[in-house]
Parts: structure tokens; C-alpha cells; sequence
């Protein structure tokens, strides 16, 4: 017996635990900490600028030539894409989890470049940029002047030129971003009338500028080849690009013969200005430079939001007077505040337990050998998380927090079955712990193996329900398994070194003695209540079977979710005004609303973003961000602060908002997967006819939803009706006049739109040089008219007498989902609705409504929810992955067990007490409103497995009492019994241990409870109910092995059938 031999030398159990837990210590100061593992997929985006475009002609010829060639590329889940009638083209390739993103991104440019043969020349000179993207926004810095002294150009362009690319070159950090960002370009503004009068025409202006604004390589005096006199060489300088305004404002665009000159600043206003003004940010009322810091999916965001701070600090010392900067924007603070709260309800879990060992022990000897138990399991578990490249995260901790009920579990059972001794066979410490090692051995490493069976199947789970069950199943296995060679080796040896002779006259302190006496008196009604059920096992079967149809009807109607929503004390606001509302429009109400935002309390920090819609990642003069920062969660406690009352609060002031429809949603549950919070559902017109067709689809069903008691909020901002321009040219009429058509494409580009020129350099970047007609020569059909294109004969020919001018609706941005037309529907479920509920009625919507030709999917945290409620499909009949995962664990528990007991049947007798846990969690589910998630199914597998550690308590006694000779029934009433001691200790450990867990507030609150409710409701009804049916179960399994011709094992010859008194501690 291995225990004996740590029993007679200690100090080697010392020395064994003491190493387990130095590793651990020094691999705490190791390990990363992050609010997830790494189960973010990888996100390689596209993105590319034609200049003037509109979405139709983006989408066309840049978007769908690089989208065949992505089609299919290794390992990728969806491919979705954007244009808009800014002329850019994004395209976001999303792949499965666990791949790697560098292989991705080359695997990506790769069949970008297939398809850049297919592509303008105009978008091959801007460049296609293919990387790593993560929507997983870290932080966002406000960039600001107190008094006012600089504008919000100054403050965008500081921010790139000083803090950008001190940001991005943090490791981990995947971009940087700047939301509403007015970088510096040479913008020339023609005046298109002096064009006209001088007989010029864009052309002449591009041409002068690309003549003049050019660097040149003068090369040297002296260079080699030389002759042999030569002994100096000196490198030649000349002008190149400009970089001031009055040097673009000086050049020559026409030259006469009789010396006369046109130079720019004649015919243009030429100044220093931004690239876009299509958006534009603020920071609490007050012009603002943000930048948005997005994080790898693999990097730790608590050390790049460290590095991040640090680095800011850093770079203020060098700040102009009346310039700072903000971080109102910071997702660290939901994780660090979560993982406080983890630790805190950790920090508890550990002290209720000892008190409840101290509560059943009632010696502070006694209590010693299971509380040493703790750190070490726990701070040992530490070791092994860094050697397989674990982190601290939420699933790791909540995996410590529930084994803190799990890994006393054994030390119990083997100080309460030594005190036994002590007290019932007056032996001493030494010979009762030999003795008692030798009858919970078994039992010991069966519940140990039981356990880690639990788990063996659902690490091979794909995708991210996979991925957190195998940190959850792996973390919590170690810790039972540290705890079980605990339990081996330092457990007895301590409780023979420590433990003193029980004197039988010494008197208790009067709270134990009532303790003892009310302890007395429940297991004598126990066993009341057990006898006649193990007598009568009919009886049993029809509870037994009743219990189970509860289970089905209860599992049936609890609603599915994925993660729970939490206050992660940030809410984003979509703000969209009606179709081809102007920016000053947008501006106007958004300012408005931030307003309206900052009064409600609760509320800290508001940033806005106008041009910017969050749910399409798009540019649009008729859209803003609202970012919305919550006060801290110690400062929100009162629950008209909490995230959903003041989600409900803004919504209602935002309905004095007439002009514009504003829909707050709270942010993703899993960050770096999709934009926002709720559900996003894809329309896809498998046709490919006109977006009329779309839009008719999106009205139906938003219609249709909003009569819905499911939904709290459904919107879609698209819409294929955005009151549009339509040049139609007269091509036959164009040539007879001897209009070129590229002239005619040019002139419309360089004067409606902006044409990109070359570049200049400034501050050490590189900036573009744009041309655009002045504001007063675009703003109305009438003004196009009067524009004017050369033909080949030198004549000035007005625009008007070559397009027919006409209003038609035209979408502002088309979206493409895996090669499909599509339009995006987002929504958030009611409160007291699940996310499977809401997408569950989305789908019954779909299918009621969509015609012919139209199909939908999910994107983004819905995507990964229908994956992974995915069931197998076996013919006509499609079974839930997660009950063939229940059943596979139940298989790999009954074959340990199998092979622990030498027998197929009685191993059934354990299995039986799954069911009544399981029941207990579903009931407490029910009553509680919490949904069916991926947390509650971590609970359920952990439950099932100590469910059936509970009853290998019973079973073992009680098999080892009938081969010994005792009969059938006294051996199963003798075992629980003898039992009910250490299971109701062992039981309420673990429950109060998981107790904060149940009543958790504060950040990550509702992923807390999800689990504490799961676990505690099924142990707390697997106690009641498993301790009376299993001597049952035992009874009815060993008769049907009997009855079928085998004992299980050999029988010795009968004893006495009285069963020993129940166990007691005399101290």
C-alpha cells in the first residue's frame, strides 16, 4: 500500500506537496491573464480606396473579382464585404479557430494578387492592403484640448505623427485605428468657372502638378567611372516635391508663347487640409483625436493596455501646452474588475469550506489535513496551466473555484474514516490511518478517475465551446488529481503525525455537543427514510421514473443560450438619420444625443463619432458611433445603475429624437467576435437582381419581428432606396462633339468627386495631393450643368448638354456574404428571452416571409452559437452534440467503473445518480430565468461527475460490507449509514463553496451565476435525493447481477447484519 510507505516516512509527503506548490507559486508570476482563452477566430481583412466611385461600380470591379479568387481559401468559415459610395472596399475573410493568422493573411495576399490583373489601374495605384484584423477593440484613446486652442484637424494629425506608430508598435497590438480621422493632404480646391474661362480642364491641372511636384534623383559630380584627377564627389540636389501650400499655389499650369502664365493659386484655393472630411470624432463635447487600439487575437490585452498606458505617459512629457489625452475607452477594466471578482468569490469559496470541515471535525487538527489540501491543489494547478501554455483567465479560475469543493473531497473522507477508527476501535493515530488508507484507497483513486473520465470526451469539442471546455475540464482535473496524490500520501501521514488519541470523556464545547446531537438525530431519520426504500425498490423505480420525465420536460423547456450578457460598462448607440441626410445633419443630432447621453446617471464618458456606423464598419454622412462609458461597476450598485437599466433609460430620452433612430446595444460577449452585442442575421439574394429585392426581404422580416414578444429591439441599416444622382451620358452625342468619355470620367472625378495626384512629404509622412472643385460648384444638379469638359478641337463643351441628370434610389453601401447579395438584420433579445429563443424565432420569421430565391445565415457571436448547438445528423434524424458529449462521458465513467469493480452491471448503481443531480440543476435553472449556456453545460458535466463520486461512497462501503458476508439489505443500509457523514461534509463543502458563486454582482456577475446556479441547485437535490436512492440503486443492481447467475465477486462467509453506529467525532 503506497500510503503506508508515506505514513512511515512524512517528510517525503512533505517534500512532494511542498514542490508542487513552489512550482505553482513560481509559475503564477508566469502566466498571462486575459478575460478568455484564445478562442477568437482569425480575421484577415482586404481593404482598398477607388477614388470617386460609387458602391455599385466598387462592388463590380474591385470587390467581386478578389471575392472569386478568396472563395475557398484553407480553413475559412465566411467571407463578407463592403462597398460604399466613398469608393472603399473592405472584404473580411474570417477563419476557423485555431489557425494561425499569419499563414491566413499569406495565404490571403496570395489570391489577392490573382486577382489584381482584374482590377482599375486607379485602385492598383492606392494599393490593396491585406493583415491581420481583429475587431477586438482594447482601447480608445481621446486625444484633446482643454481650453479649445487646437481643432480637430491639428489634433487628428498630432496623434498620427506622435502617438500612432508609438501605439502600434506595442507587441500584441494588431492596429491602431483612428475613428473620424482628418489626415493632412494637399487639397486643391478648382474653381471650375475660371477653368471654363481659361479653356482648361482637369486634365491640365493633374498634368502640371505631376510635371512640377516630383522627386528627382540628380545623381553626383565625380561619380565613377572618373579619371584619375578627379578628388572630390559631391551628390547633386535639385527640387523635388513640394511641401507648403504657396509651393503648390506657384506652379505653372499653362504657358504662353508671349510669356503669360496660369499658376495654380489662380484657379484654385490650395491649403493644407484633410484627406476626408467624410467623419470626424469628439470627446465629451470637445473636438477630439481617437485612436481605437485593436488587439491581436492571441496577444494578452492586459499587458498591451499596461504598455499602452505607460507609453502615453511617456510621450505627454513632450505634449504642446493645452493638449491631453483620455482613455475613457478601456476593455481591461471589465477584465481586471471580473477577475477581482473571480478571485474574491475564490478567496471566499476557501474560507467557507474550512469552516465547514472545522464545523464536522470540530478539531483544528483535524481541520488541518483537508485545509492543507487546498493551496496545495489549487496553487499546484498553476504549474501545469503554464507548462501547456494556459492562461489566467475566467474559465481557468472558475475551474479553481468549483475544485475547492472537490479537492477536499478526499482529504475528508480520509481524516473522517480515521477519526472513525480512533473513536469506534480505539486504535491511535498511526494505526488508524494505516488501517483507514487500506479501506478508502479504492474509493479515493475511483472517484479521482471518475472525474477525470467526466472530461476525457468534451476536450475533443471543436470551436470555442471545445476550447473552454478543455481549460475548464483540464484546470479542474488537475486540481482532483493533485488532490487525490494528496490524499494518497501528505493526508495520512499527516493525520498520523498530528493527530492525537481520542479521550472519551473529554467535553465538547456545548455549539459541537447540539451539533452532534442534531446530527444524530438526521441520520437516524435518514435511515428511517432509507430502509423501507432499499426494502422496496418498486417504489423507487416509480419516483425514479417520474424524476426522469421531469428531467426531459425541464430540459425541453429551458431556453439555449451561448454566453450570458454582462455589464461590461460600455454601450454602443447606432445613430441613423433618414437616406442621404447630409454630415452637418448627422453632426447635429449626434451632438444632441451625446448630450442627452452625459445627463443620464451612471453615465462617465460619452465619444462620438459622426460619418461612422459601428454595424457596418462603413463611412455614411447619415450615420454616427455613440460610444457610451459607464462609471465603475463599485459606483453602479444600486440597480437603476445597473448596464440594462441604463440601456432602457437612454433608449427613452432618445425618442426626443424624431429625425433619427437610435439603437443602444451593449458590447459582444466574447470581444474580437463581431462589433456589437446581440444578434446579427444575414438576408442573402441568391439571384443577384436588383437590391429592391433586398430591401423588400429586410422590411418583411423587421416587420414581422417587431410583433415579436422575443425581441426588445430589430433593426437593419441598410436600405436600397438612398436618394442618388444618376448621370446618364450620351455616349453618340459625346463622340459627335469629339468628347473623349475618359476627359469626360476625369472631369467628373477631379470636380464631384476628388482625384488622387501623387504625394508630398511633411512631419516625416507621406500625405496625398487631391484636386475637387470648391464647395459652392457641387452642391446641386444645377451646378453639375455648368461644368465644363475640352473636346479634341479645344472647345469648352458644358456638361449639361452631354448627361441627362435625373434622381433615382441607389443603396449608399452594398454588402456581400459568402458571394451572396446581402443585408444584415440586428437585434437584441427582451429581457427574460435567451439569444436561442430570439434566434430561434428569427428563423420561423425567415421562413414564413422570404421569397423565392432568398436564404439566410448567421454572422459573427450567432454564427458561433448555431455552431455550437449543431447537432449530427444520422439520416432523417439529427442528434444534439451535447447530448452524444453527455453520452460519451457517461460511457467513459461507466467503463472506469467497470474496470474499478470487475463487473459490467453493478457500475449501473453510480450511473443512476446522475439523473436526480441533473434534475436539481435544471429546476434551479428554471426558477432562476437563466438559459441553457455554455456555462451551465460546464456545470452539468461537472455535476455528473461528482454525482457519481458521492454515490462510490455508498457503493463501495456497501459492496465491500456484502462481500463480506453481511446480507444485501444490511449491507446497503450499514454503508449509507456509515457514510452519511462523510458524504453530507464532502457535499456541503462543495456547496459552500460554490455559494458566491450563486450570488455574484459585479462585473462578470452573470456568468457566475450561470455556473454557482447549475452546480449548487443539482448537488443540493443530488444530496438529498441521491443519499436516499442510492443504497437503493446498490440493492436493485447487485439483485439483477445475482439473479443473473453472478455475485460481482467472491462472497465470504455471512457476519453479524447489525450495522456499526454512525460516525463521530468525540472531541
Amino acid at each position: 500500500m503506497i500510503s503506508r510507505f508515506f505514513i512511515e516516512r512524512p517528510r517525503f509527503a512533505f517534500v512532494i506537496s511542498i514542490v508542487i506548490t513552489l512550482a505553482g507559486l513560481i509559475s503564477i508570476f508566469t502566466l498571462p491573464v486575459a478575460q478568455y482563452p484564445n478562442i477568437t477566430p482569425s480575421l484577415i481583412s482586404v481593404t482598398t480606396t477607388y477614388p470617386g466611385a460609387d458602391a455599385k461600380t466598387v462592388q463590380e470591379t474591385v470587390i467581386q473579382p478578389i471575392e472569386a479568387q478568396l472563395n475557398g481559401v484553407k480553413r475559412m468559415l465566411y467571407i463578407s464585404s463592403t462597398a460604399t459610395d466613398t469608393g472603399m472596399a473592405t472584404i473580411n475573410v474570417t477563419f476557423d479557430i485555431g489557425t494561425d493568422g499569419d499563414q491566413n493573411t499569406v495565404n490571403t495576399q496570395n489570391r489577392v494578387n490573382w486577382a489584381s490583373a482584374q482590377m482599375p489601374e486607379e485602385v492598383r495605384r492606392q494599393s490593396v492592403i491585406v493583415k491581420e484584423k481583429s475587431s477586438n477593440m482594447l482601447q480608445v484613446i481621446a486625444l484633446y484640448s482643454p481650453k479649445g486652442t487646437y481643432d480637430s484637424l491639428f489634433l487628428n494629425n498630432y496623434s498620427s505623427i506622435n502617438l500612432k506608430d508609438e501605439l502600434a508598435r506595442i507587441p500584441g497590438v494588431g492596429d491602431v485605428q483612428m475613428l473620424g480621422e482628418l489626415k493632412y493632404s494637399m487639397r486643391i480646391w478648382l474653381d471650375s468657372d475660371k477653368l471654363a474661362y481659361l479653356n482648361m480642364t482637369v486634365d491640365d491641372v493633374i498634368a502640371a502638378i505631376k510635371a512640377q511636384n516630383v522627386q528627382v534623383s540628380a545623381g553626383a559630380l565625380g561619380d565613377a567611372p572618373i579619371s584619375g584627377k578627379q578628388v572630390f564627389r559631391y551628390s547633386l540636389q535639385t527640387q523635388g516635391r513640394f511641401t507648403e501650400p504657396k509651393e503648390f499655389e506657384n506652379i505653372v499650369v499653362r504657358s504662353t508663347s508671349a510669356g503669360e502664365q496660369v499658376r495654380l493659386r489662380d484657379i484654385a484655393k490650395v491649403e493644407l487640409g484633410a484627406e476626408n472630411y467624410s467623419s470626424s470624432g469628439s470627446f465629451n463635447g470637445k473636438p477630439a483625436a481617437l485612436l481605437a487600439i485593436y488587439q491581436l487575437n492571441d496577444a494578452n490585452g492586459l499587458e498591451i493596455a499596461e504598455a499602452a498606458r505607460k507609453k502615453l505617459e511617456e510621450l505627454k512629457v513632450y505634449f504642446p501646452e493645452d493638449l491631453d489625452y483620455a482613455i475613457p475607452f478601456d476593455m481591461t477594466d471589465f477584465i481586471t474588475a471580473s477577475i477581482d471578482e473571480v478571485v474574491v468569490t475564490l478567496i471566499e469559496a476557501v474560507l467557507l469550506v474550512i469552516l465547514i470541515t472545522y464545523l464536522f471535525l470540530q478539531d483544528w487538527r483535524s481541520t488541518m489535513v483537508p485545509t492543507i489540501a487546498i493551496p496545495v491543489s489549487l496553487i499546484g494547478t498553476f504549474a501545469v496551466m503554464a507548462v501547456i501554455g494556459y492562461s489566467i483567465n475566467l474559465i481557468t479560475l472558475f475551474g479553481l473555484i468549483l475544485a475547492i469543493g472537490v479537492v477536499v473531497d478526499d482529504a475528508i473522507v480520509v481524516i473522517e474514516n480515521v477519526n472513525r477508527l480512533m473513536e469506534e476501535e480505539h486504535l491511535d493515530p498511526k494505526a488508524a490511518a494505516i488501517k483507514s488508507m487500506e479501506q478508502v484507497t479504492g474509493p479515493v483513486i475511483a472517484t479521482t478517475l471518475v472525474l477525470l473520465a467526466m472530461f476525457i470526451p468534451v476536450c475533443f469539442l471543436p470551436g470555442i465551446t471545445g476550447e473552454m471546455y478543455r481549460q475548464f475540464g483540464i484546470t479542474i482535473s488537475v486540481a482532483v488529481a493533485i488532490s487525490s496524490v494528496n490524499a494518497l500520501t501528505l493526508s495520512p501521514a499527516l493525520s498520523a503525525m498530528i493527530l492525537r488519541p481520542i479521550d472519551p470523556n473529554a467535553k465538547k464545547f456545548i455549539f459541537f455537543r447540539w451539533f452532534d446531537a442534531g446530527f444524530e438525530k438526521l441520520t437516524a431519520g435518514y435511515g428511517k427514510i432509507v430502509s423501507p426504500i432499499v426494502r422496496r425498490t418498486s417504489l423507487m423505480i416509480v419516483c425514479y421514473a417520474g424524476l426522469a420525465f421531469l428531467c426531459v420536460q425541464l430540459f425541453n423547456h429551458l431556453p439555449t443560450g451561448f454566453i450570458p450578457d454582462e455589464d461590461q460598462g460600455k454601450l454602443f448607440v447606432n445613430v441613423q438619420l433618414p437616406d442621404a441626410a447630409s454630415l452637418n445633419r448627422t453632426t447635429a443630432v449626434t451632438d444632441r444625443a451625446a448630450k442627452l447621453a452625459a445627463e443620464v446617471p451612471g453615465v462617465i464618458d460619452v465619444i462620438a463619432v459622426p460619418g461612422f456606423s459601428i454595424l457596418t464598419g462603413a463611412q455614411a454622412s447619415n450615420n454616427a458611433l455613440l460610444i457610451v462609458c459607464l462609471k465603475p461597476w463599485e459606483e453602479r450598485k444600486k440597480p437603476e445603475l445597473q448596464q440594462n437599466a441604463i440601456l432602457a433609460e437612454l433608449m427613452a430620452k432618445f425618442n426626443a429624437i424624431p429625425e433619427a433612430q437610435l439603437s443602444v446595444f451593449g458590447m459582444p460577449s466574447i470581444q474580437g467576435i463581431g462589433t456589437t452585442g446581440g444578434f446579427s442575421f444575414v438576408i442573402e439574394d441568391t439571384t443577384g437582381t436588383h437590391t429592391d429585392r433586398l430591401q423588400e426581404a429586410i422590411d418583411l422580416i423587421t416587420a414581422e419581428a417587431r410583433k415579436r414578444p422575443e425581441f426588445l429591439a430589430v433593426y437593419s441599416t441598410f436600405s436600397a432606396n438612398v436618394p442618388q444622382v444618376f448621370l446618364e451620358i450620351d455616349r453618340e452625342k459625346a463622340l459627335k462633339l469629339g468628347v473623349a468619355l475618359t476627359d469626360l470620367n476625369t472631369a467628373l472625378q477631379g470636380l464631384t468627386g476628388y482625384t488622387y495626384v501623387n504625394d508630398f512629404n511633411k512631419y516625416g509622412k507621406v500625405y496625398k495631393v487631391e484636386i475637387q472643385a470648391e464647395t459652392n460648384f457641387r452642391d446641386s444638379t444645377a451646378k453639375l450643368r455648368n461644368l465644363f469638359v475640352r473636346n479634341k478641337s479645344g472647345e469648352m463643351i458644358p456638361l449639361g448638354t452631354l448627361v441627362n441628370i435625373r434622381t433615382r434610389p441607389s443603396p449608399q453601401y452594398l454588402n456581400r456574404y459568402n458571394l451572396y447579395s446581402s443585408a444584415t438584420v440586428n437585434g437584441m433579445q427582451r429581457p427574460g428571452y435567451s439569444s436561442g429563443q430570439a434566434m430561434k424565432a428569427m428563423e420561423e420569421i425567415a421562413r414564413k416571409v422570404l421569397p423565392a430565391g432568398m436564404k439566410f445565415e448567421w454572422t459573427d457571436m450567432s454564427y458561433q452559437e448555431q455552431k455550437s448547438a449543431a447537432g449530427i445528423s444520422l439520416g432523417s434524424i439529427e442528434i444534439n452534440m451535447m447530448a452524444v458529449i453527455f453520452a460519451l462521458a457517461l460511457l467513459f465513467m461507466y467503463l472506469f467503473l467497470v474496470a474499478q469493480y470487475e463487473s459490467w452491471m453493478l457500475p449501473v448503481a453510480v450511473l443512476l445518480a446522475v439523473p436526480i443531480a441533473f434534475f436539481g440543476s435544471l429546476l434551479s435553472l428554471y426558477l432562476a430565468g437563466i438559459d441553457n449556456n455554455i456555462y451551465t453545460q460546464v456545470g452539468f458535466v461537472l455535476l455528473f461527475g461528482i454525482a457519481c463520486k458521492t454515490a462510490i461512497l455508498i457503493v463501495e462501503f456497501a459492496k465491500n460490507k456484502y462481500d463480506e458476508g453481511t446480507p444485501l439489505y444490511d449491507a446497503a443500509l450499514a454503508a449509507a449509514r456509515l457514510r452519511f457523514r462523510a458524504v453530507l461534509m464532502t457535499a456541503i463543502s462543495f456547496l459552500l463553496g460554490t455559494l458566491p458563486l450563486v450570488i455574484a454582482t459585479g462585473a462578470g456577475a452573470a456568468s457566475r451565476r450561470s455556473l454557482g446556479t447549475a452546480v449548487f441547485g443539482g448537488m443540493f437535490v443530488a444530496v438529498i435525493g441521491g443519499t436516499i436512492l442510492i443504497p437503493a440503486f446498490y440493492v436493485l443492481v447487485q439483485r439483477l447481477v445475482n439473479w443473473t447467475g453472478g455475485t460481482g465477486s467472491p462472497r465470504r462467509a455471512p457476519q453479524s447484519a447489525e450495522p456499526p453506529a454512525p460516525a463521530r467525532n468525540s472531541r
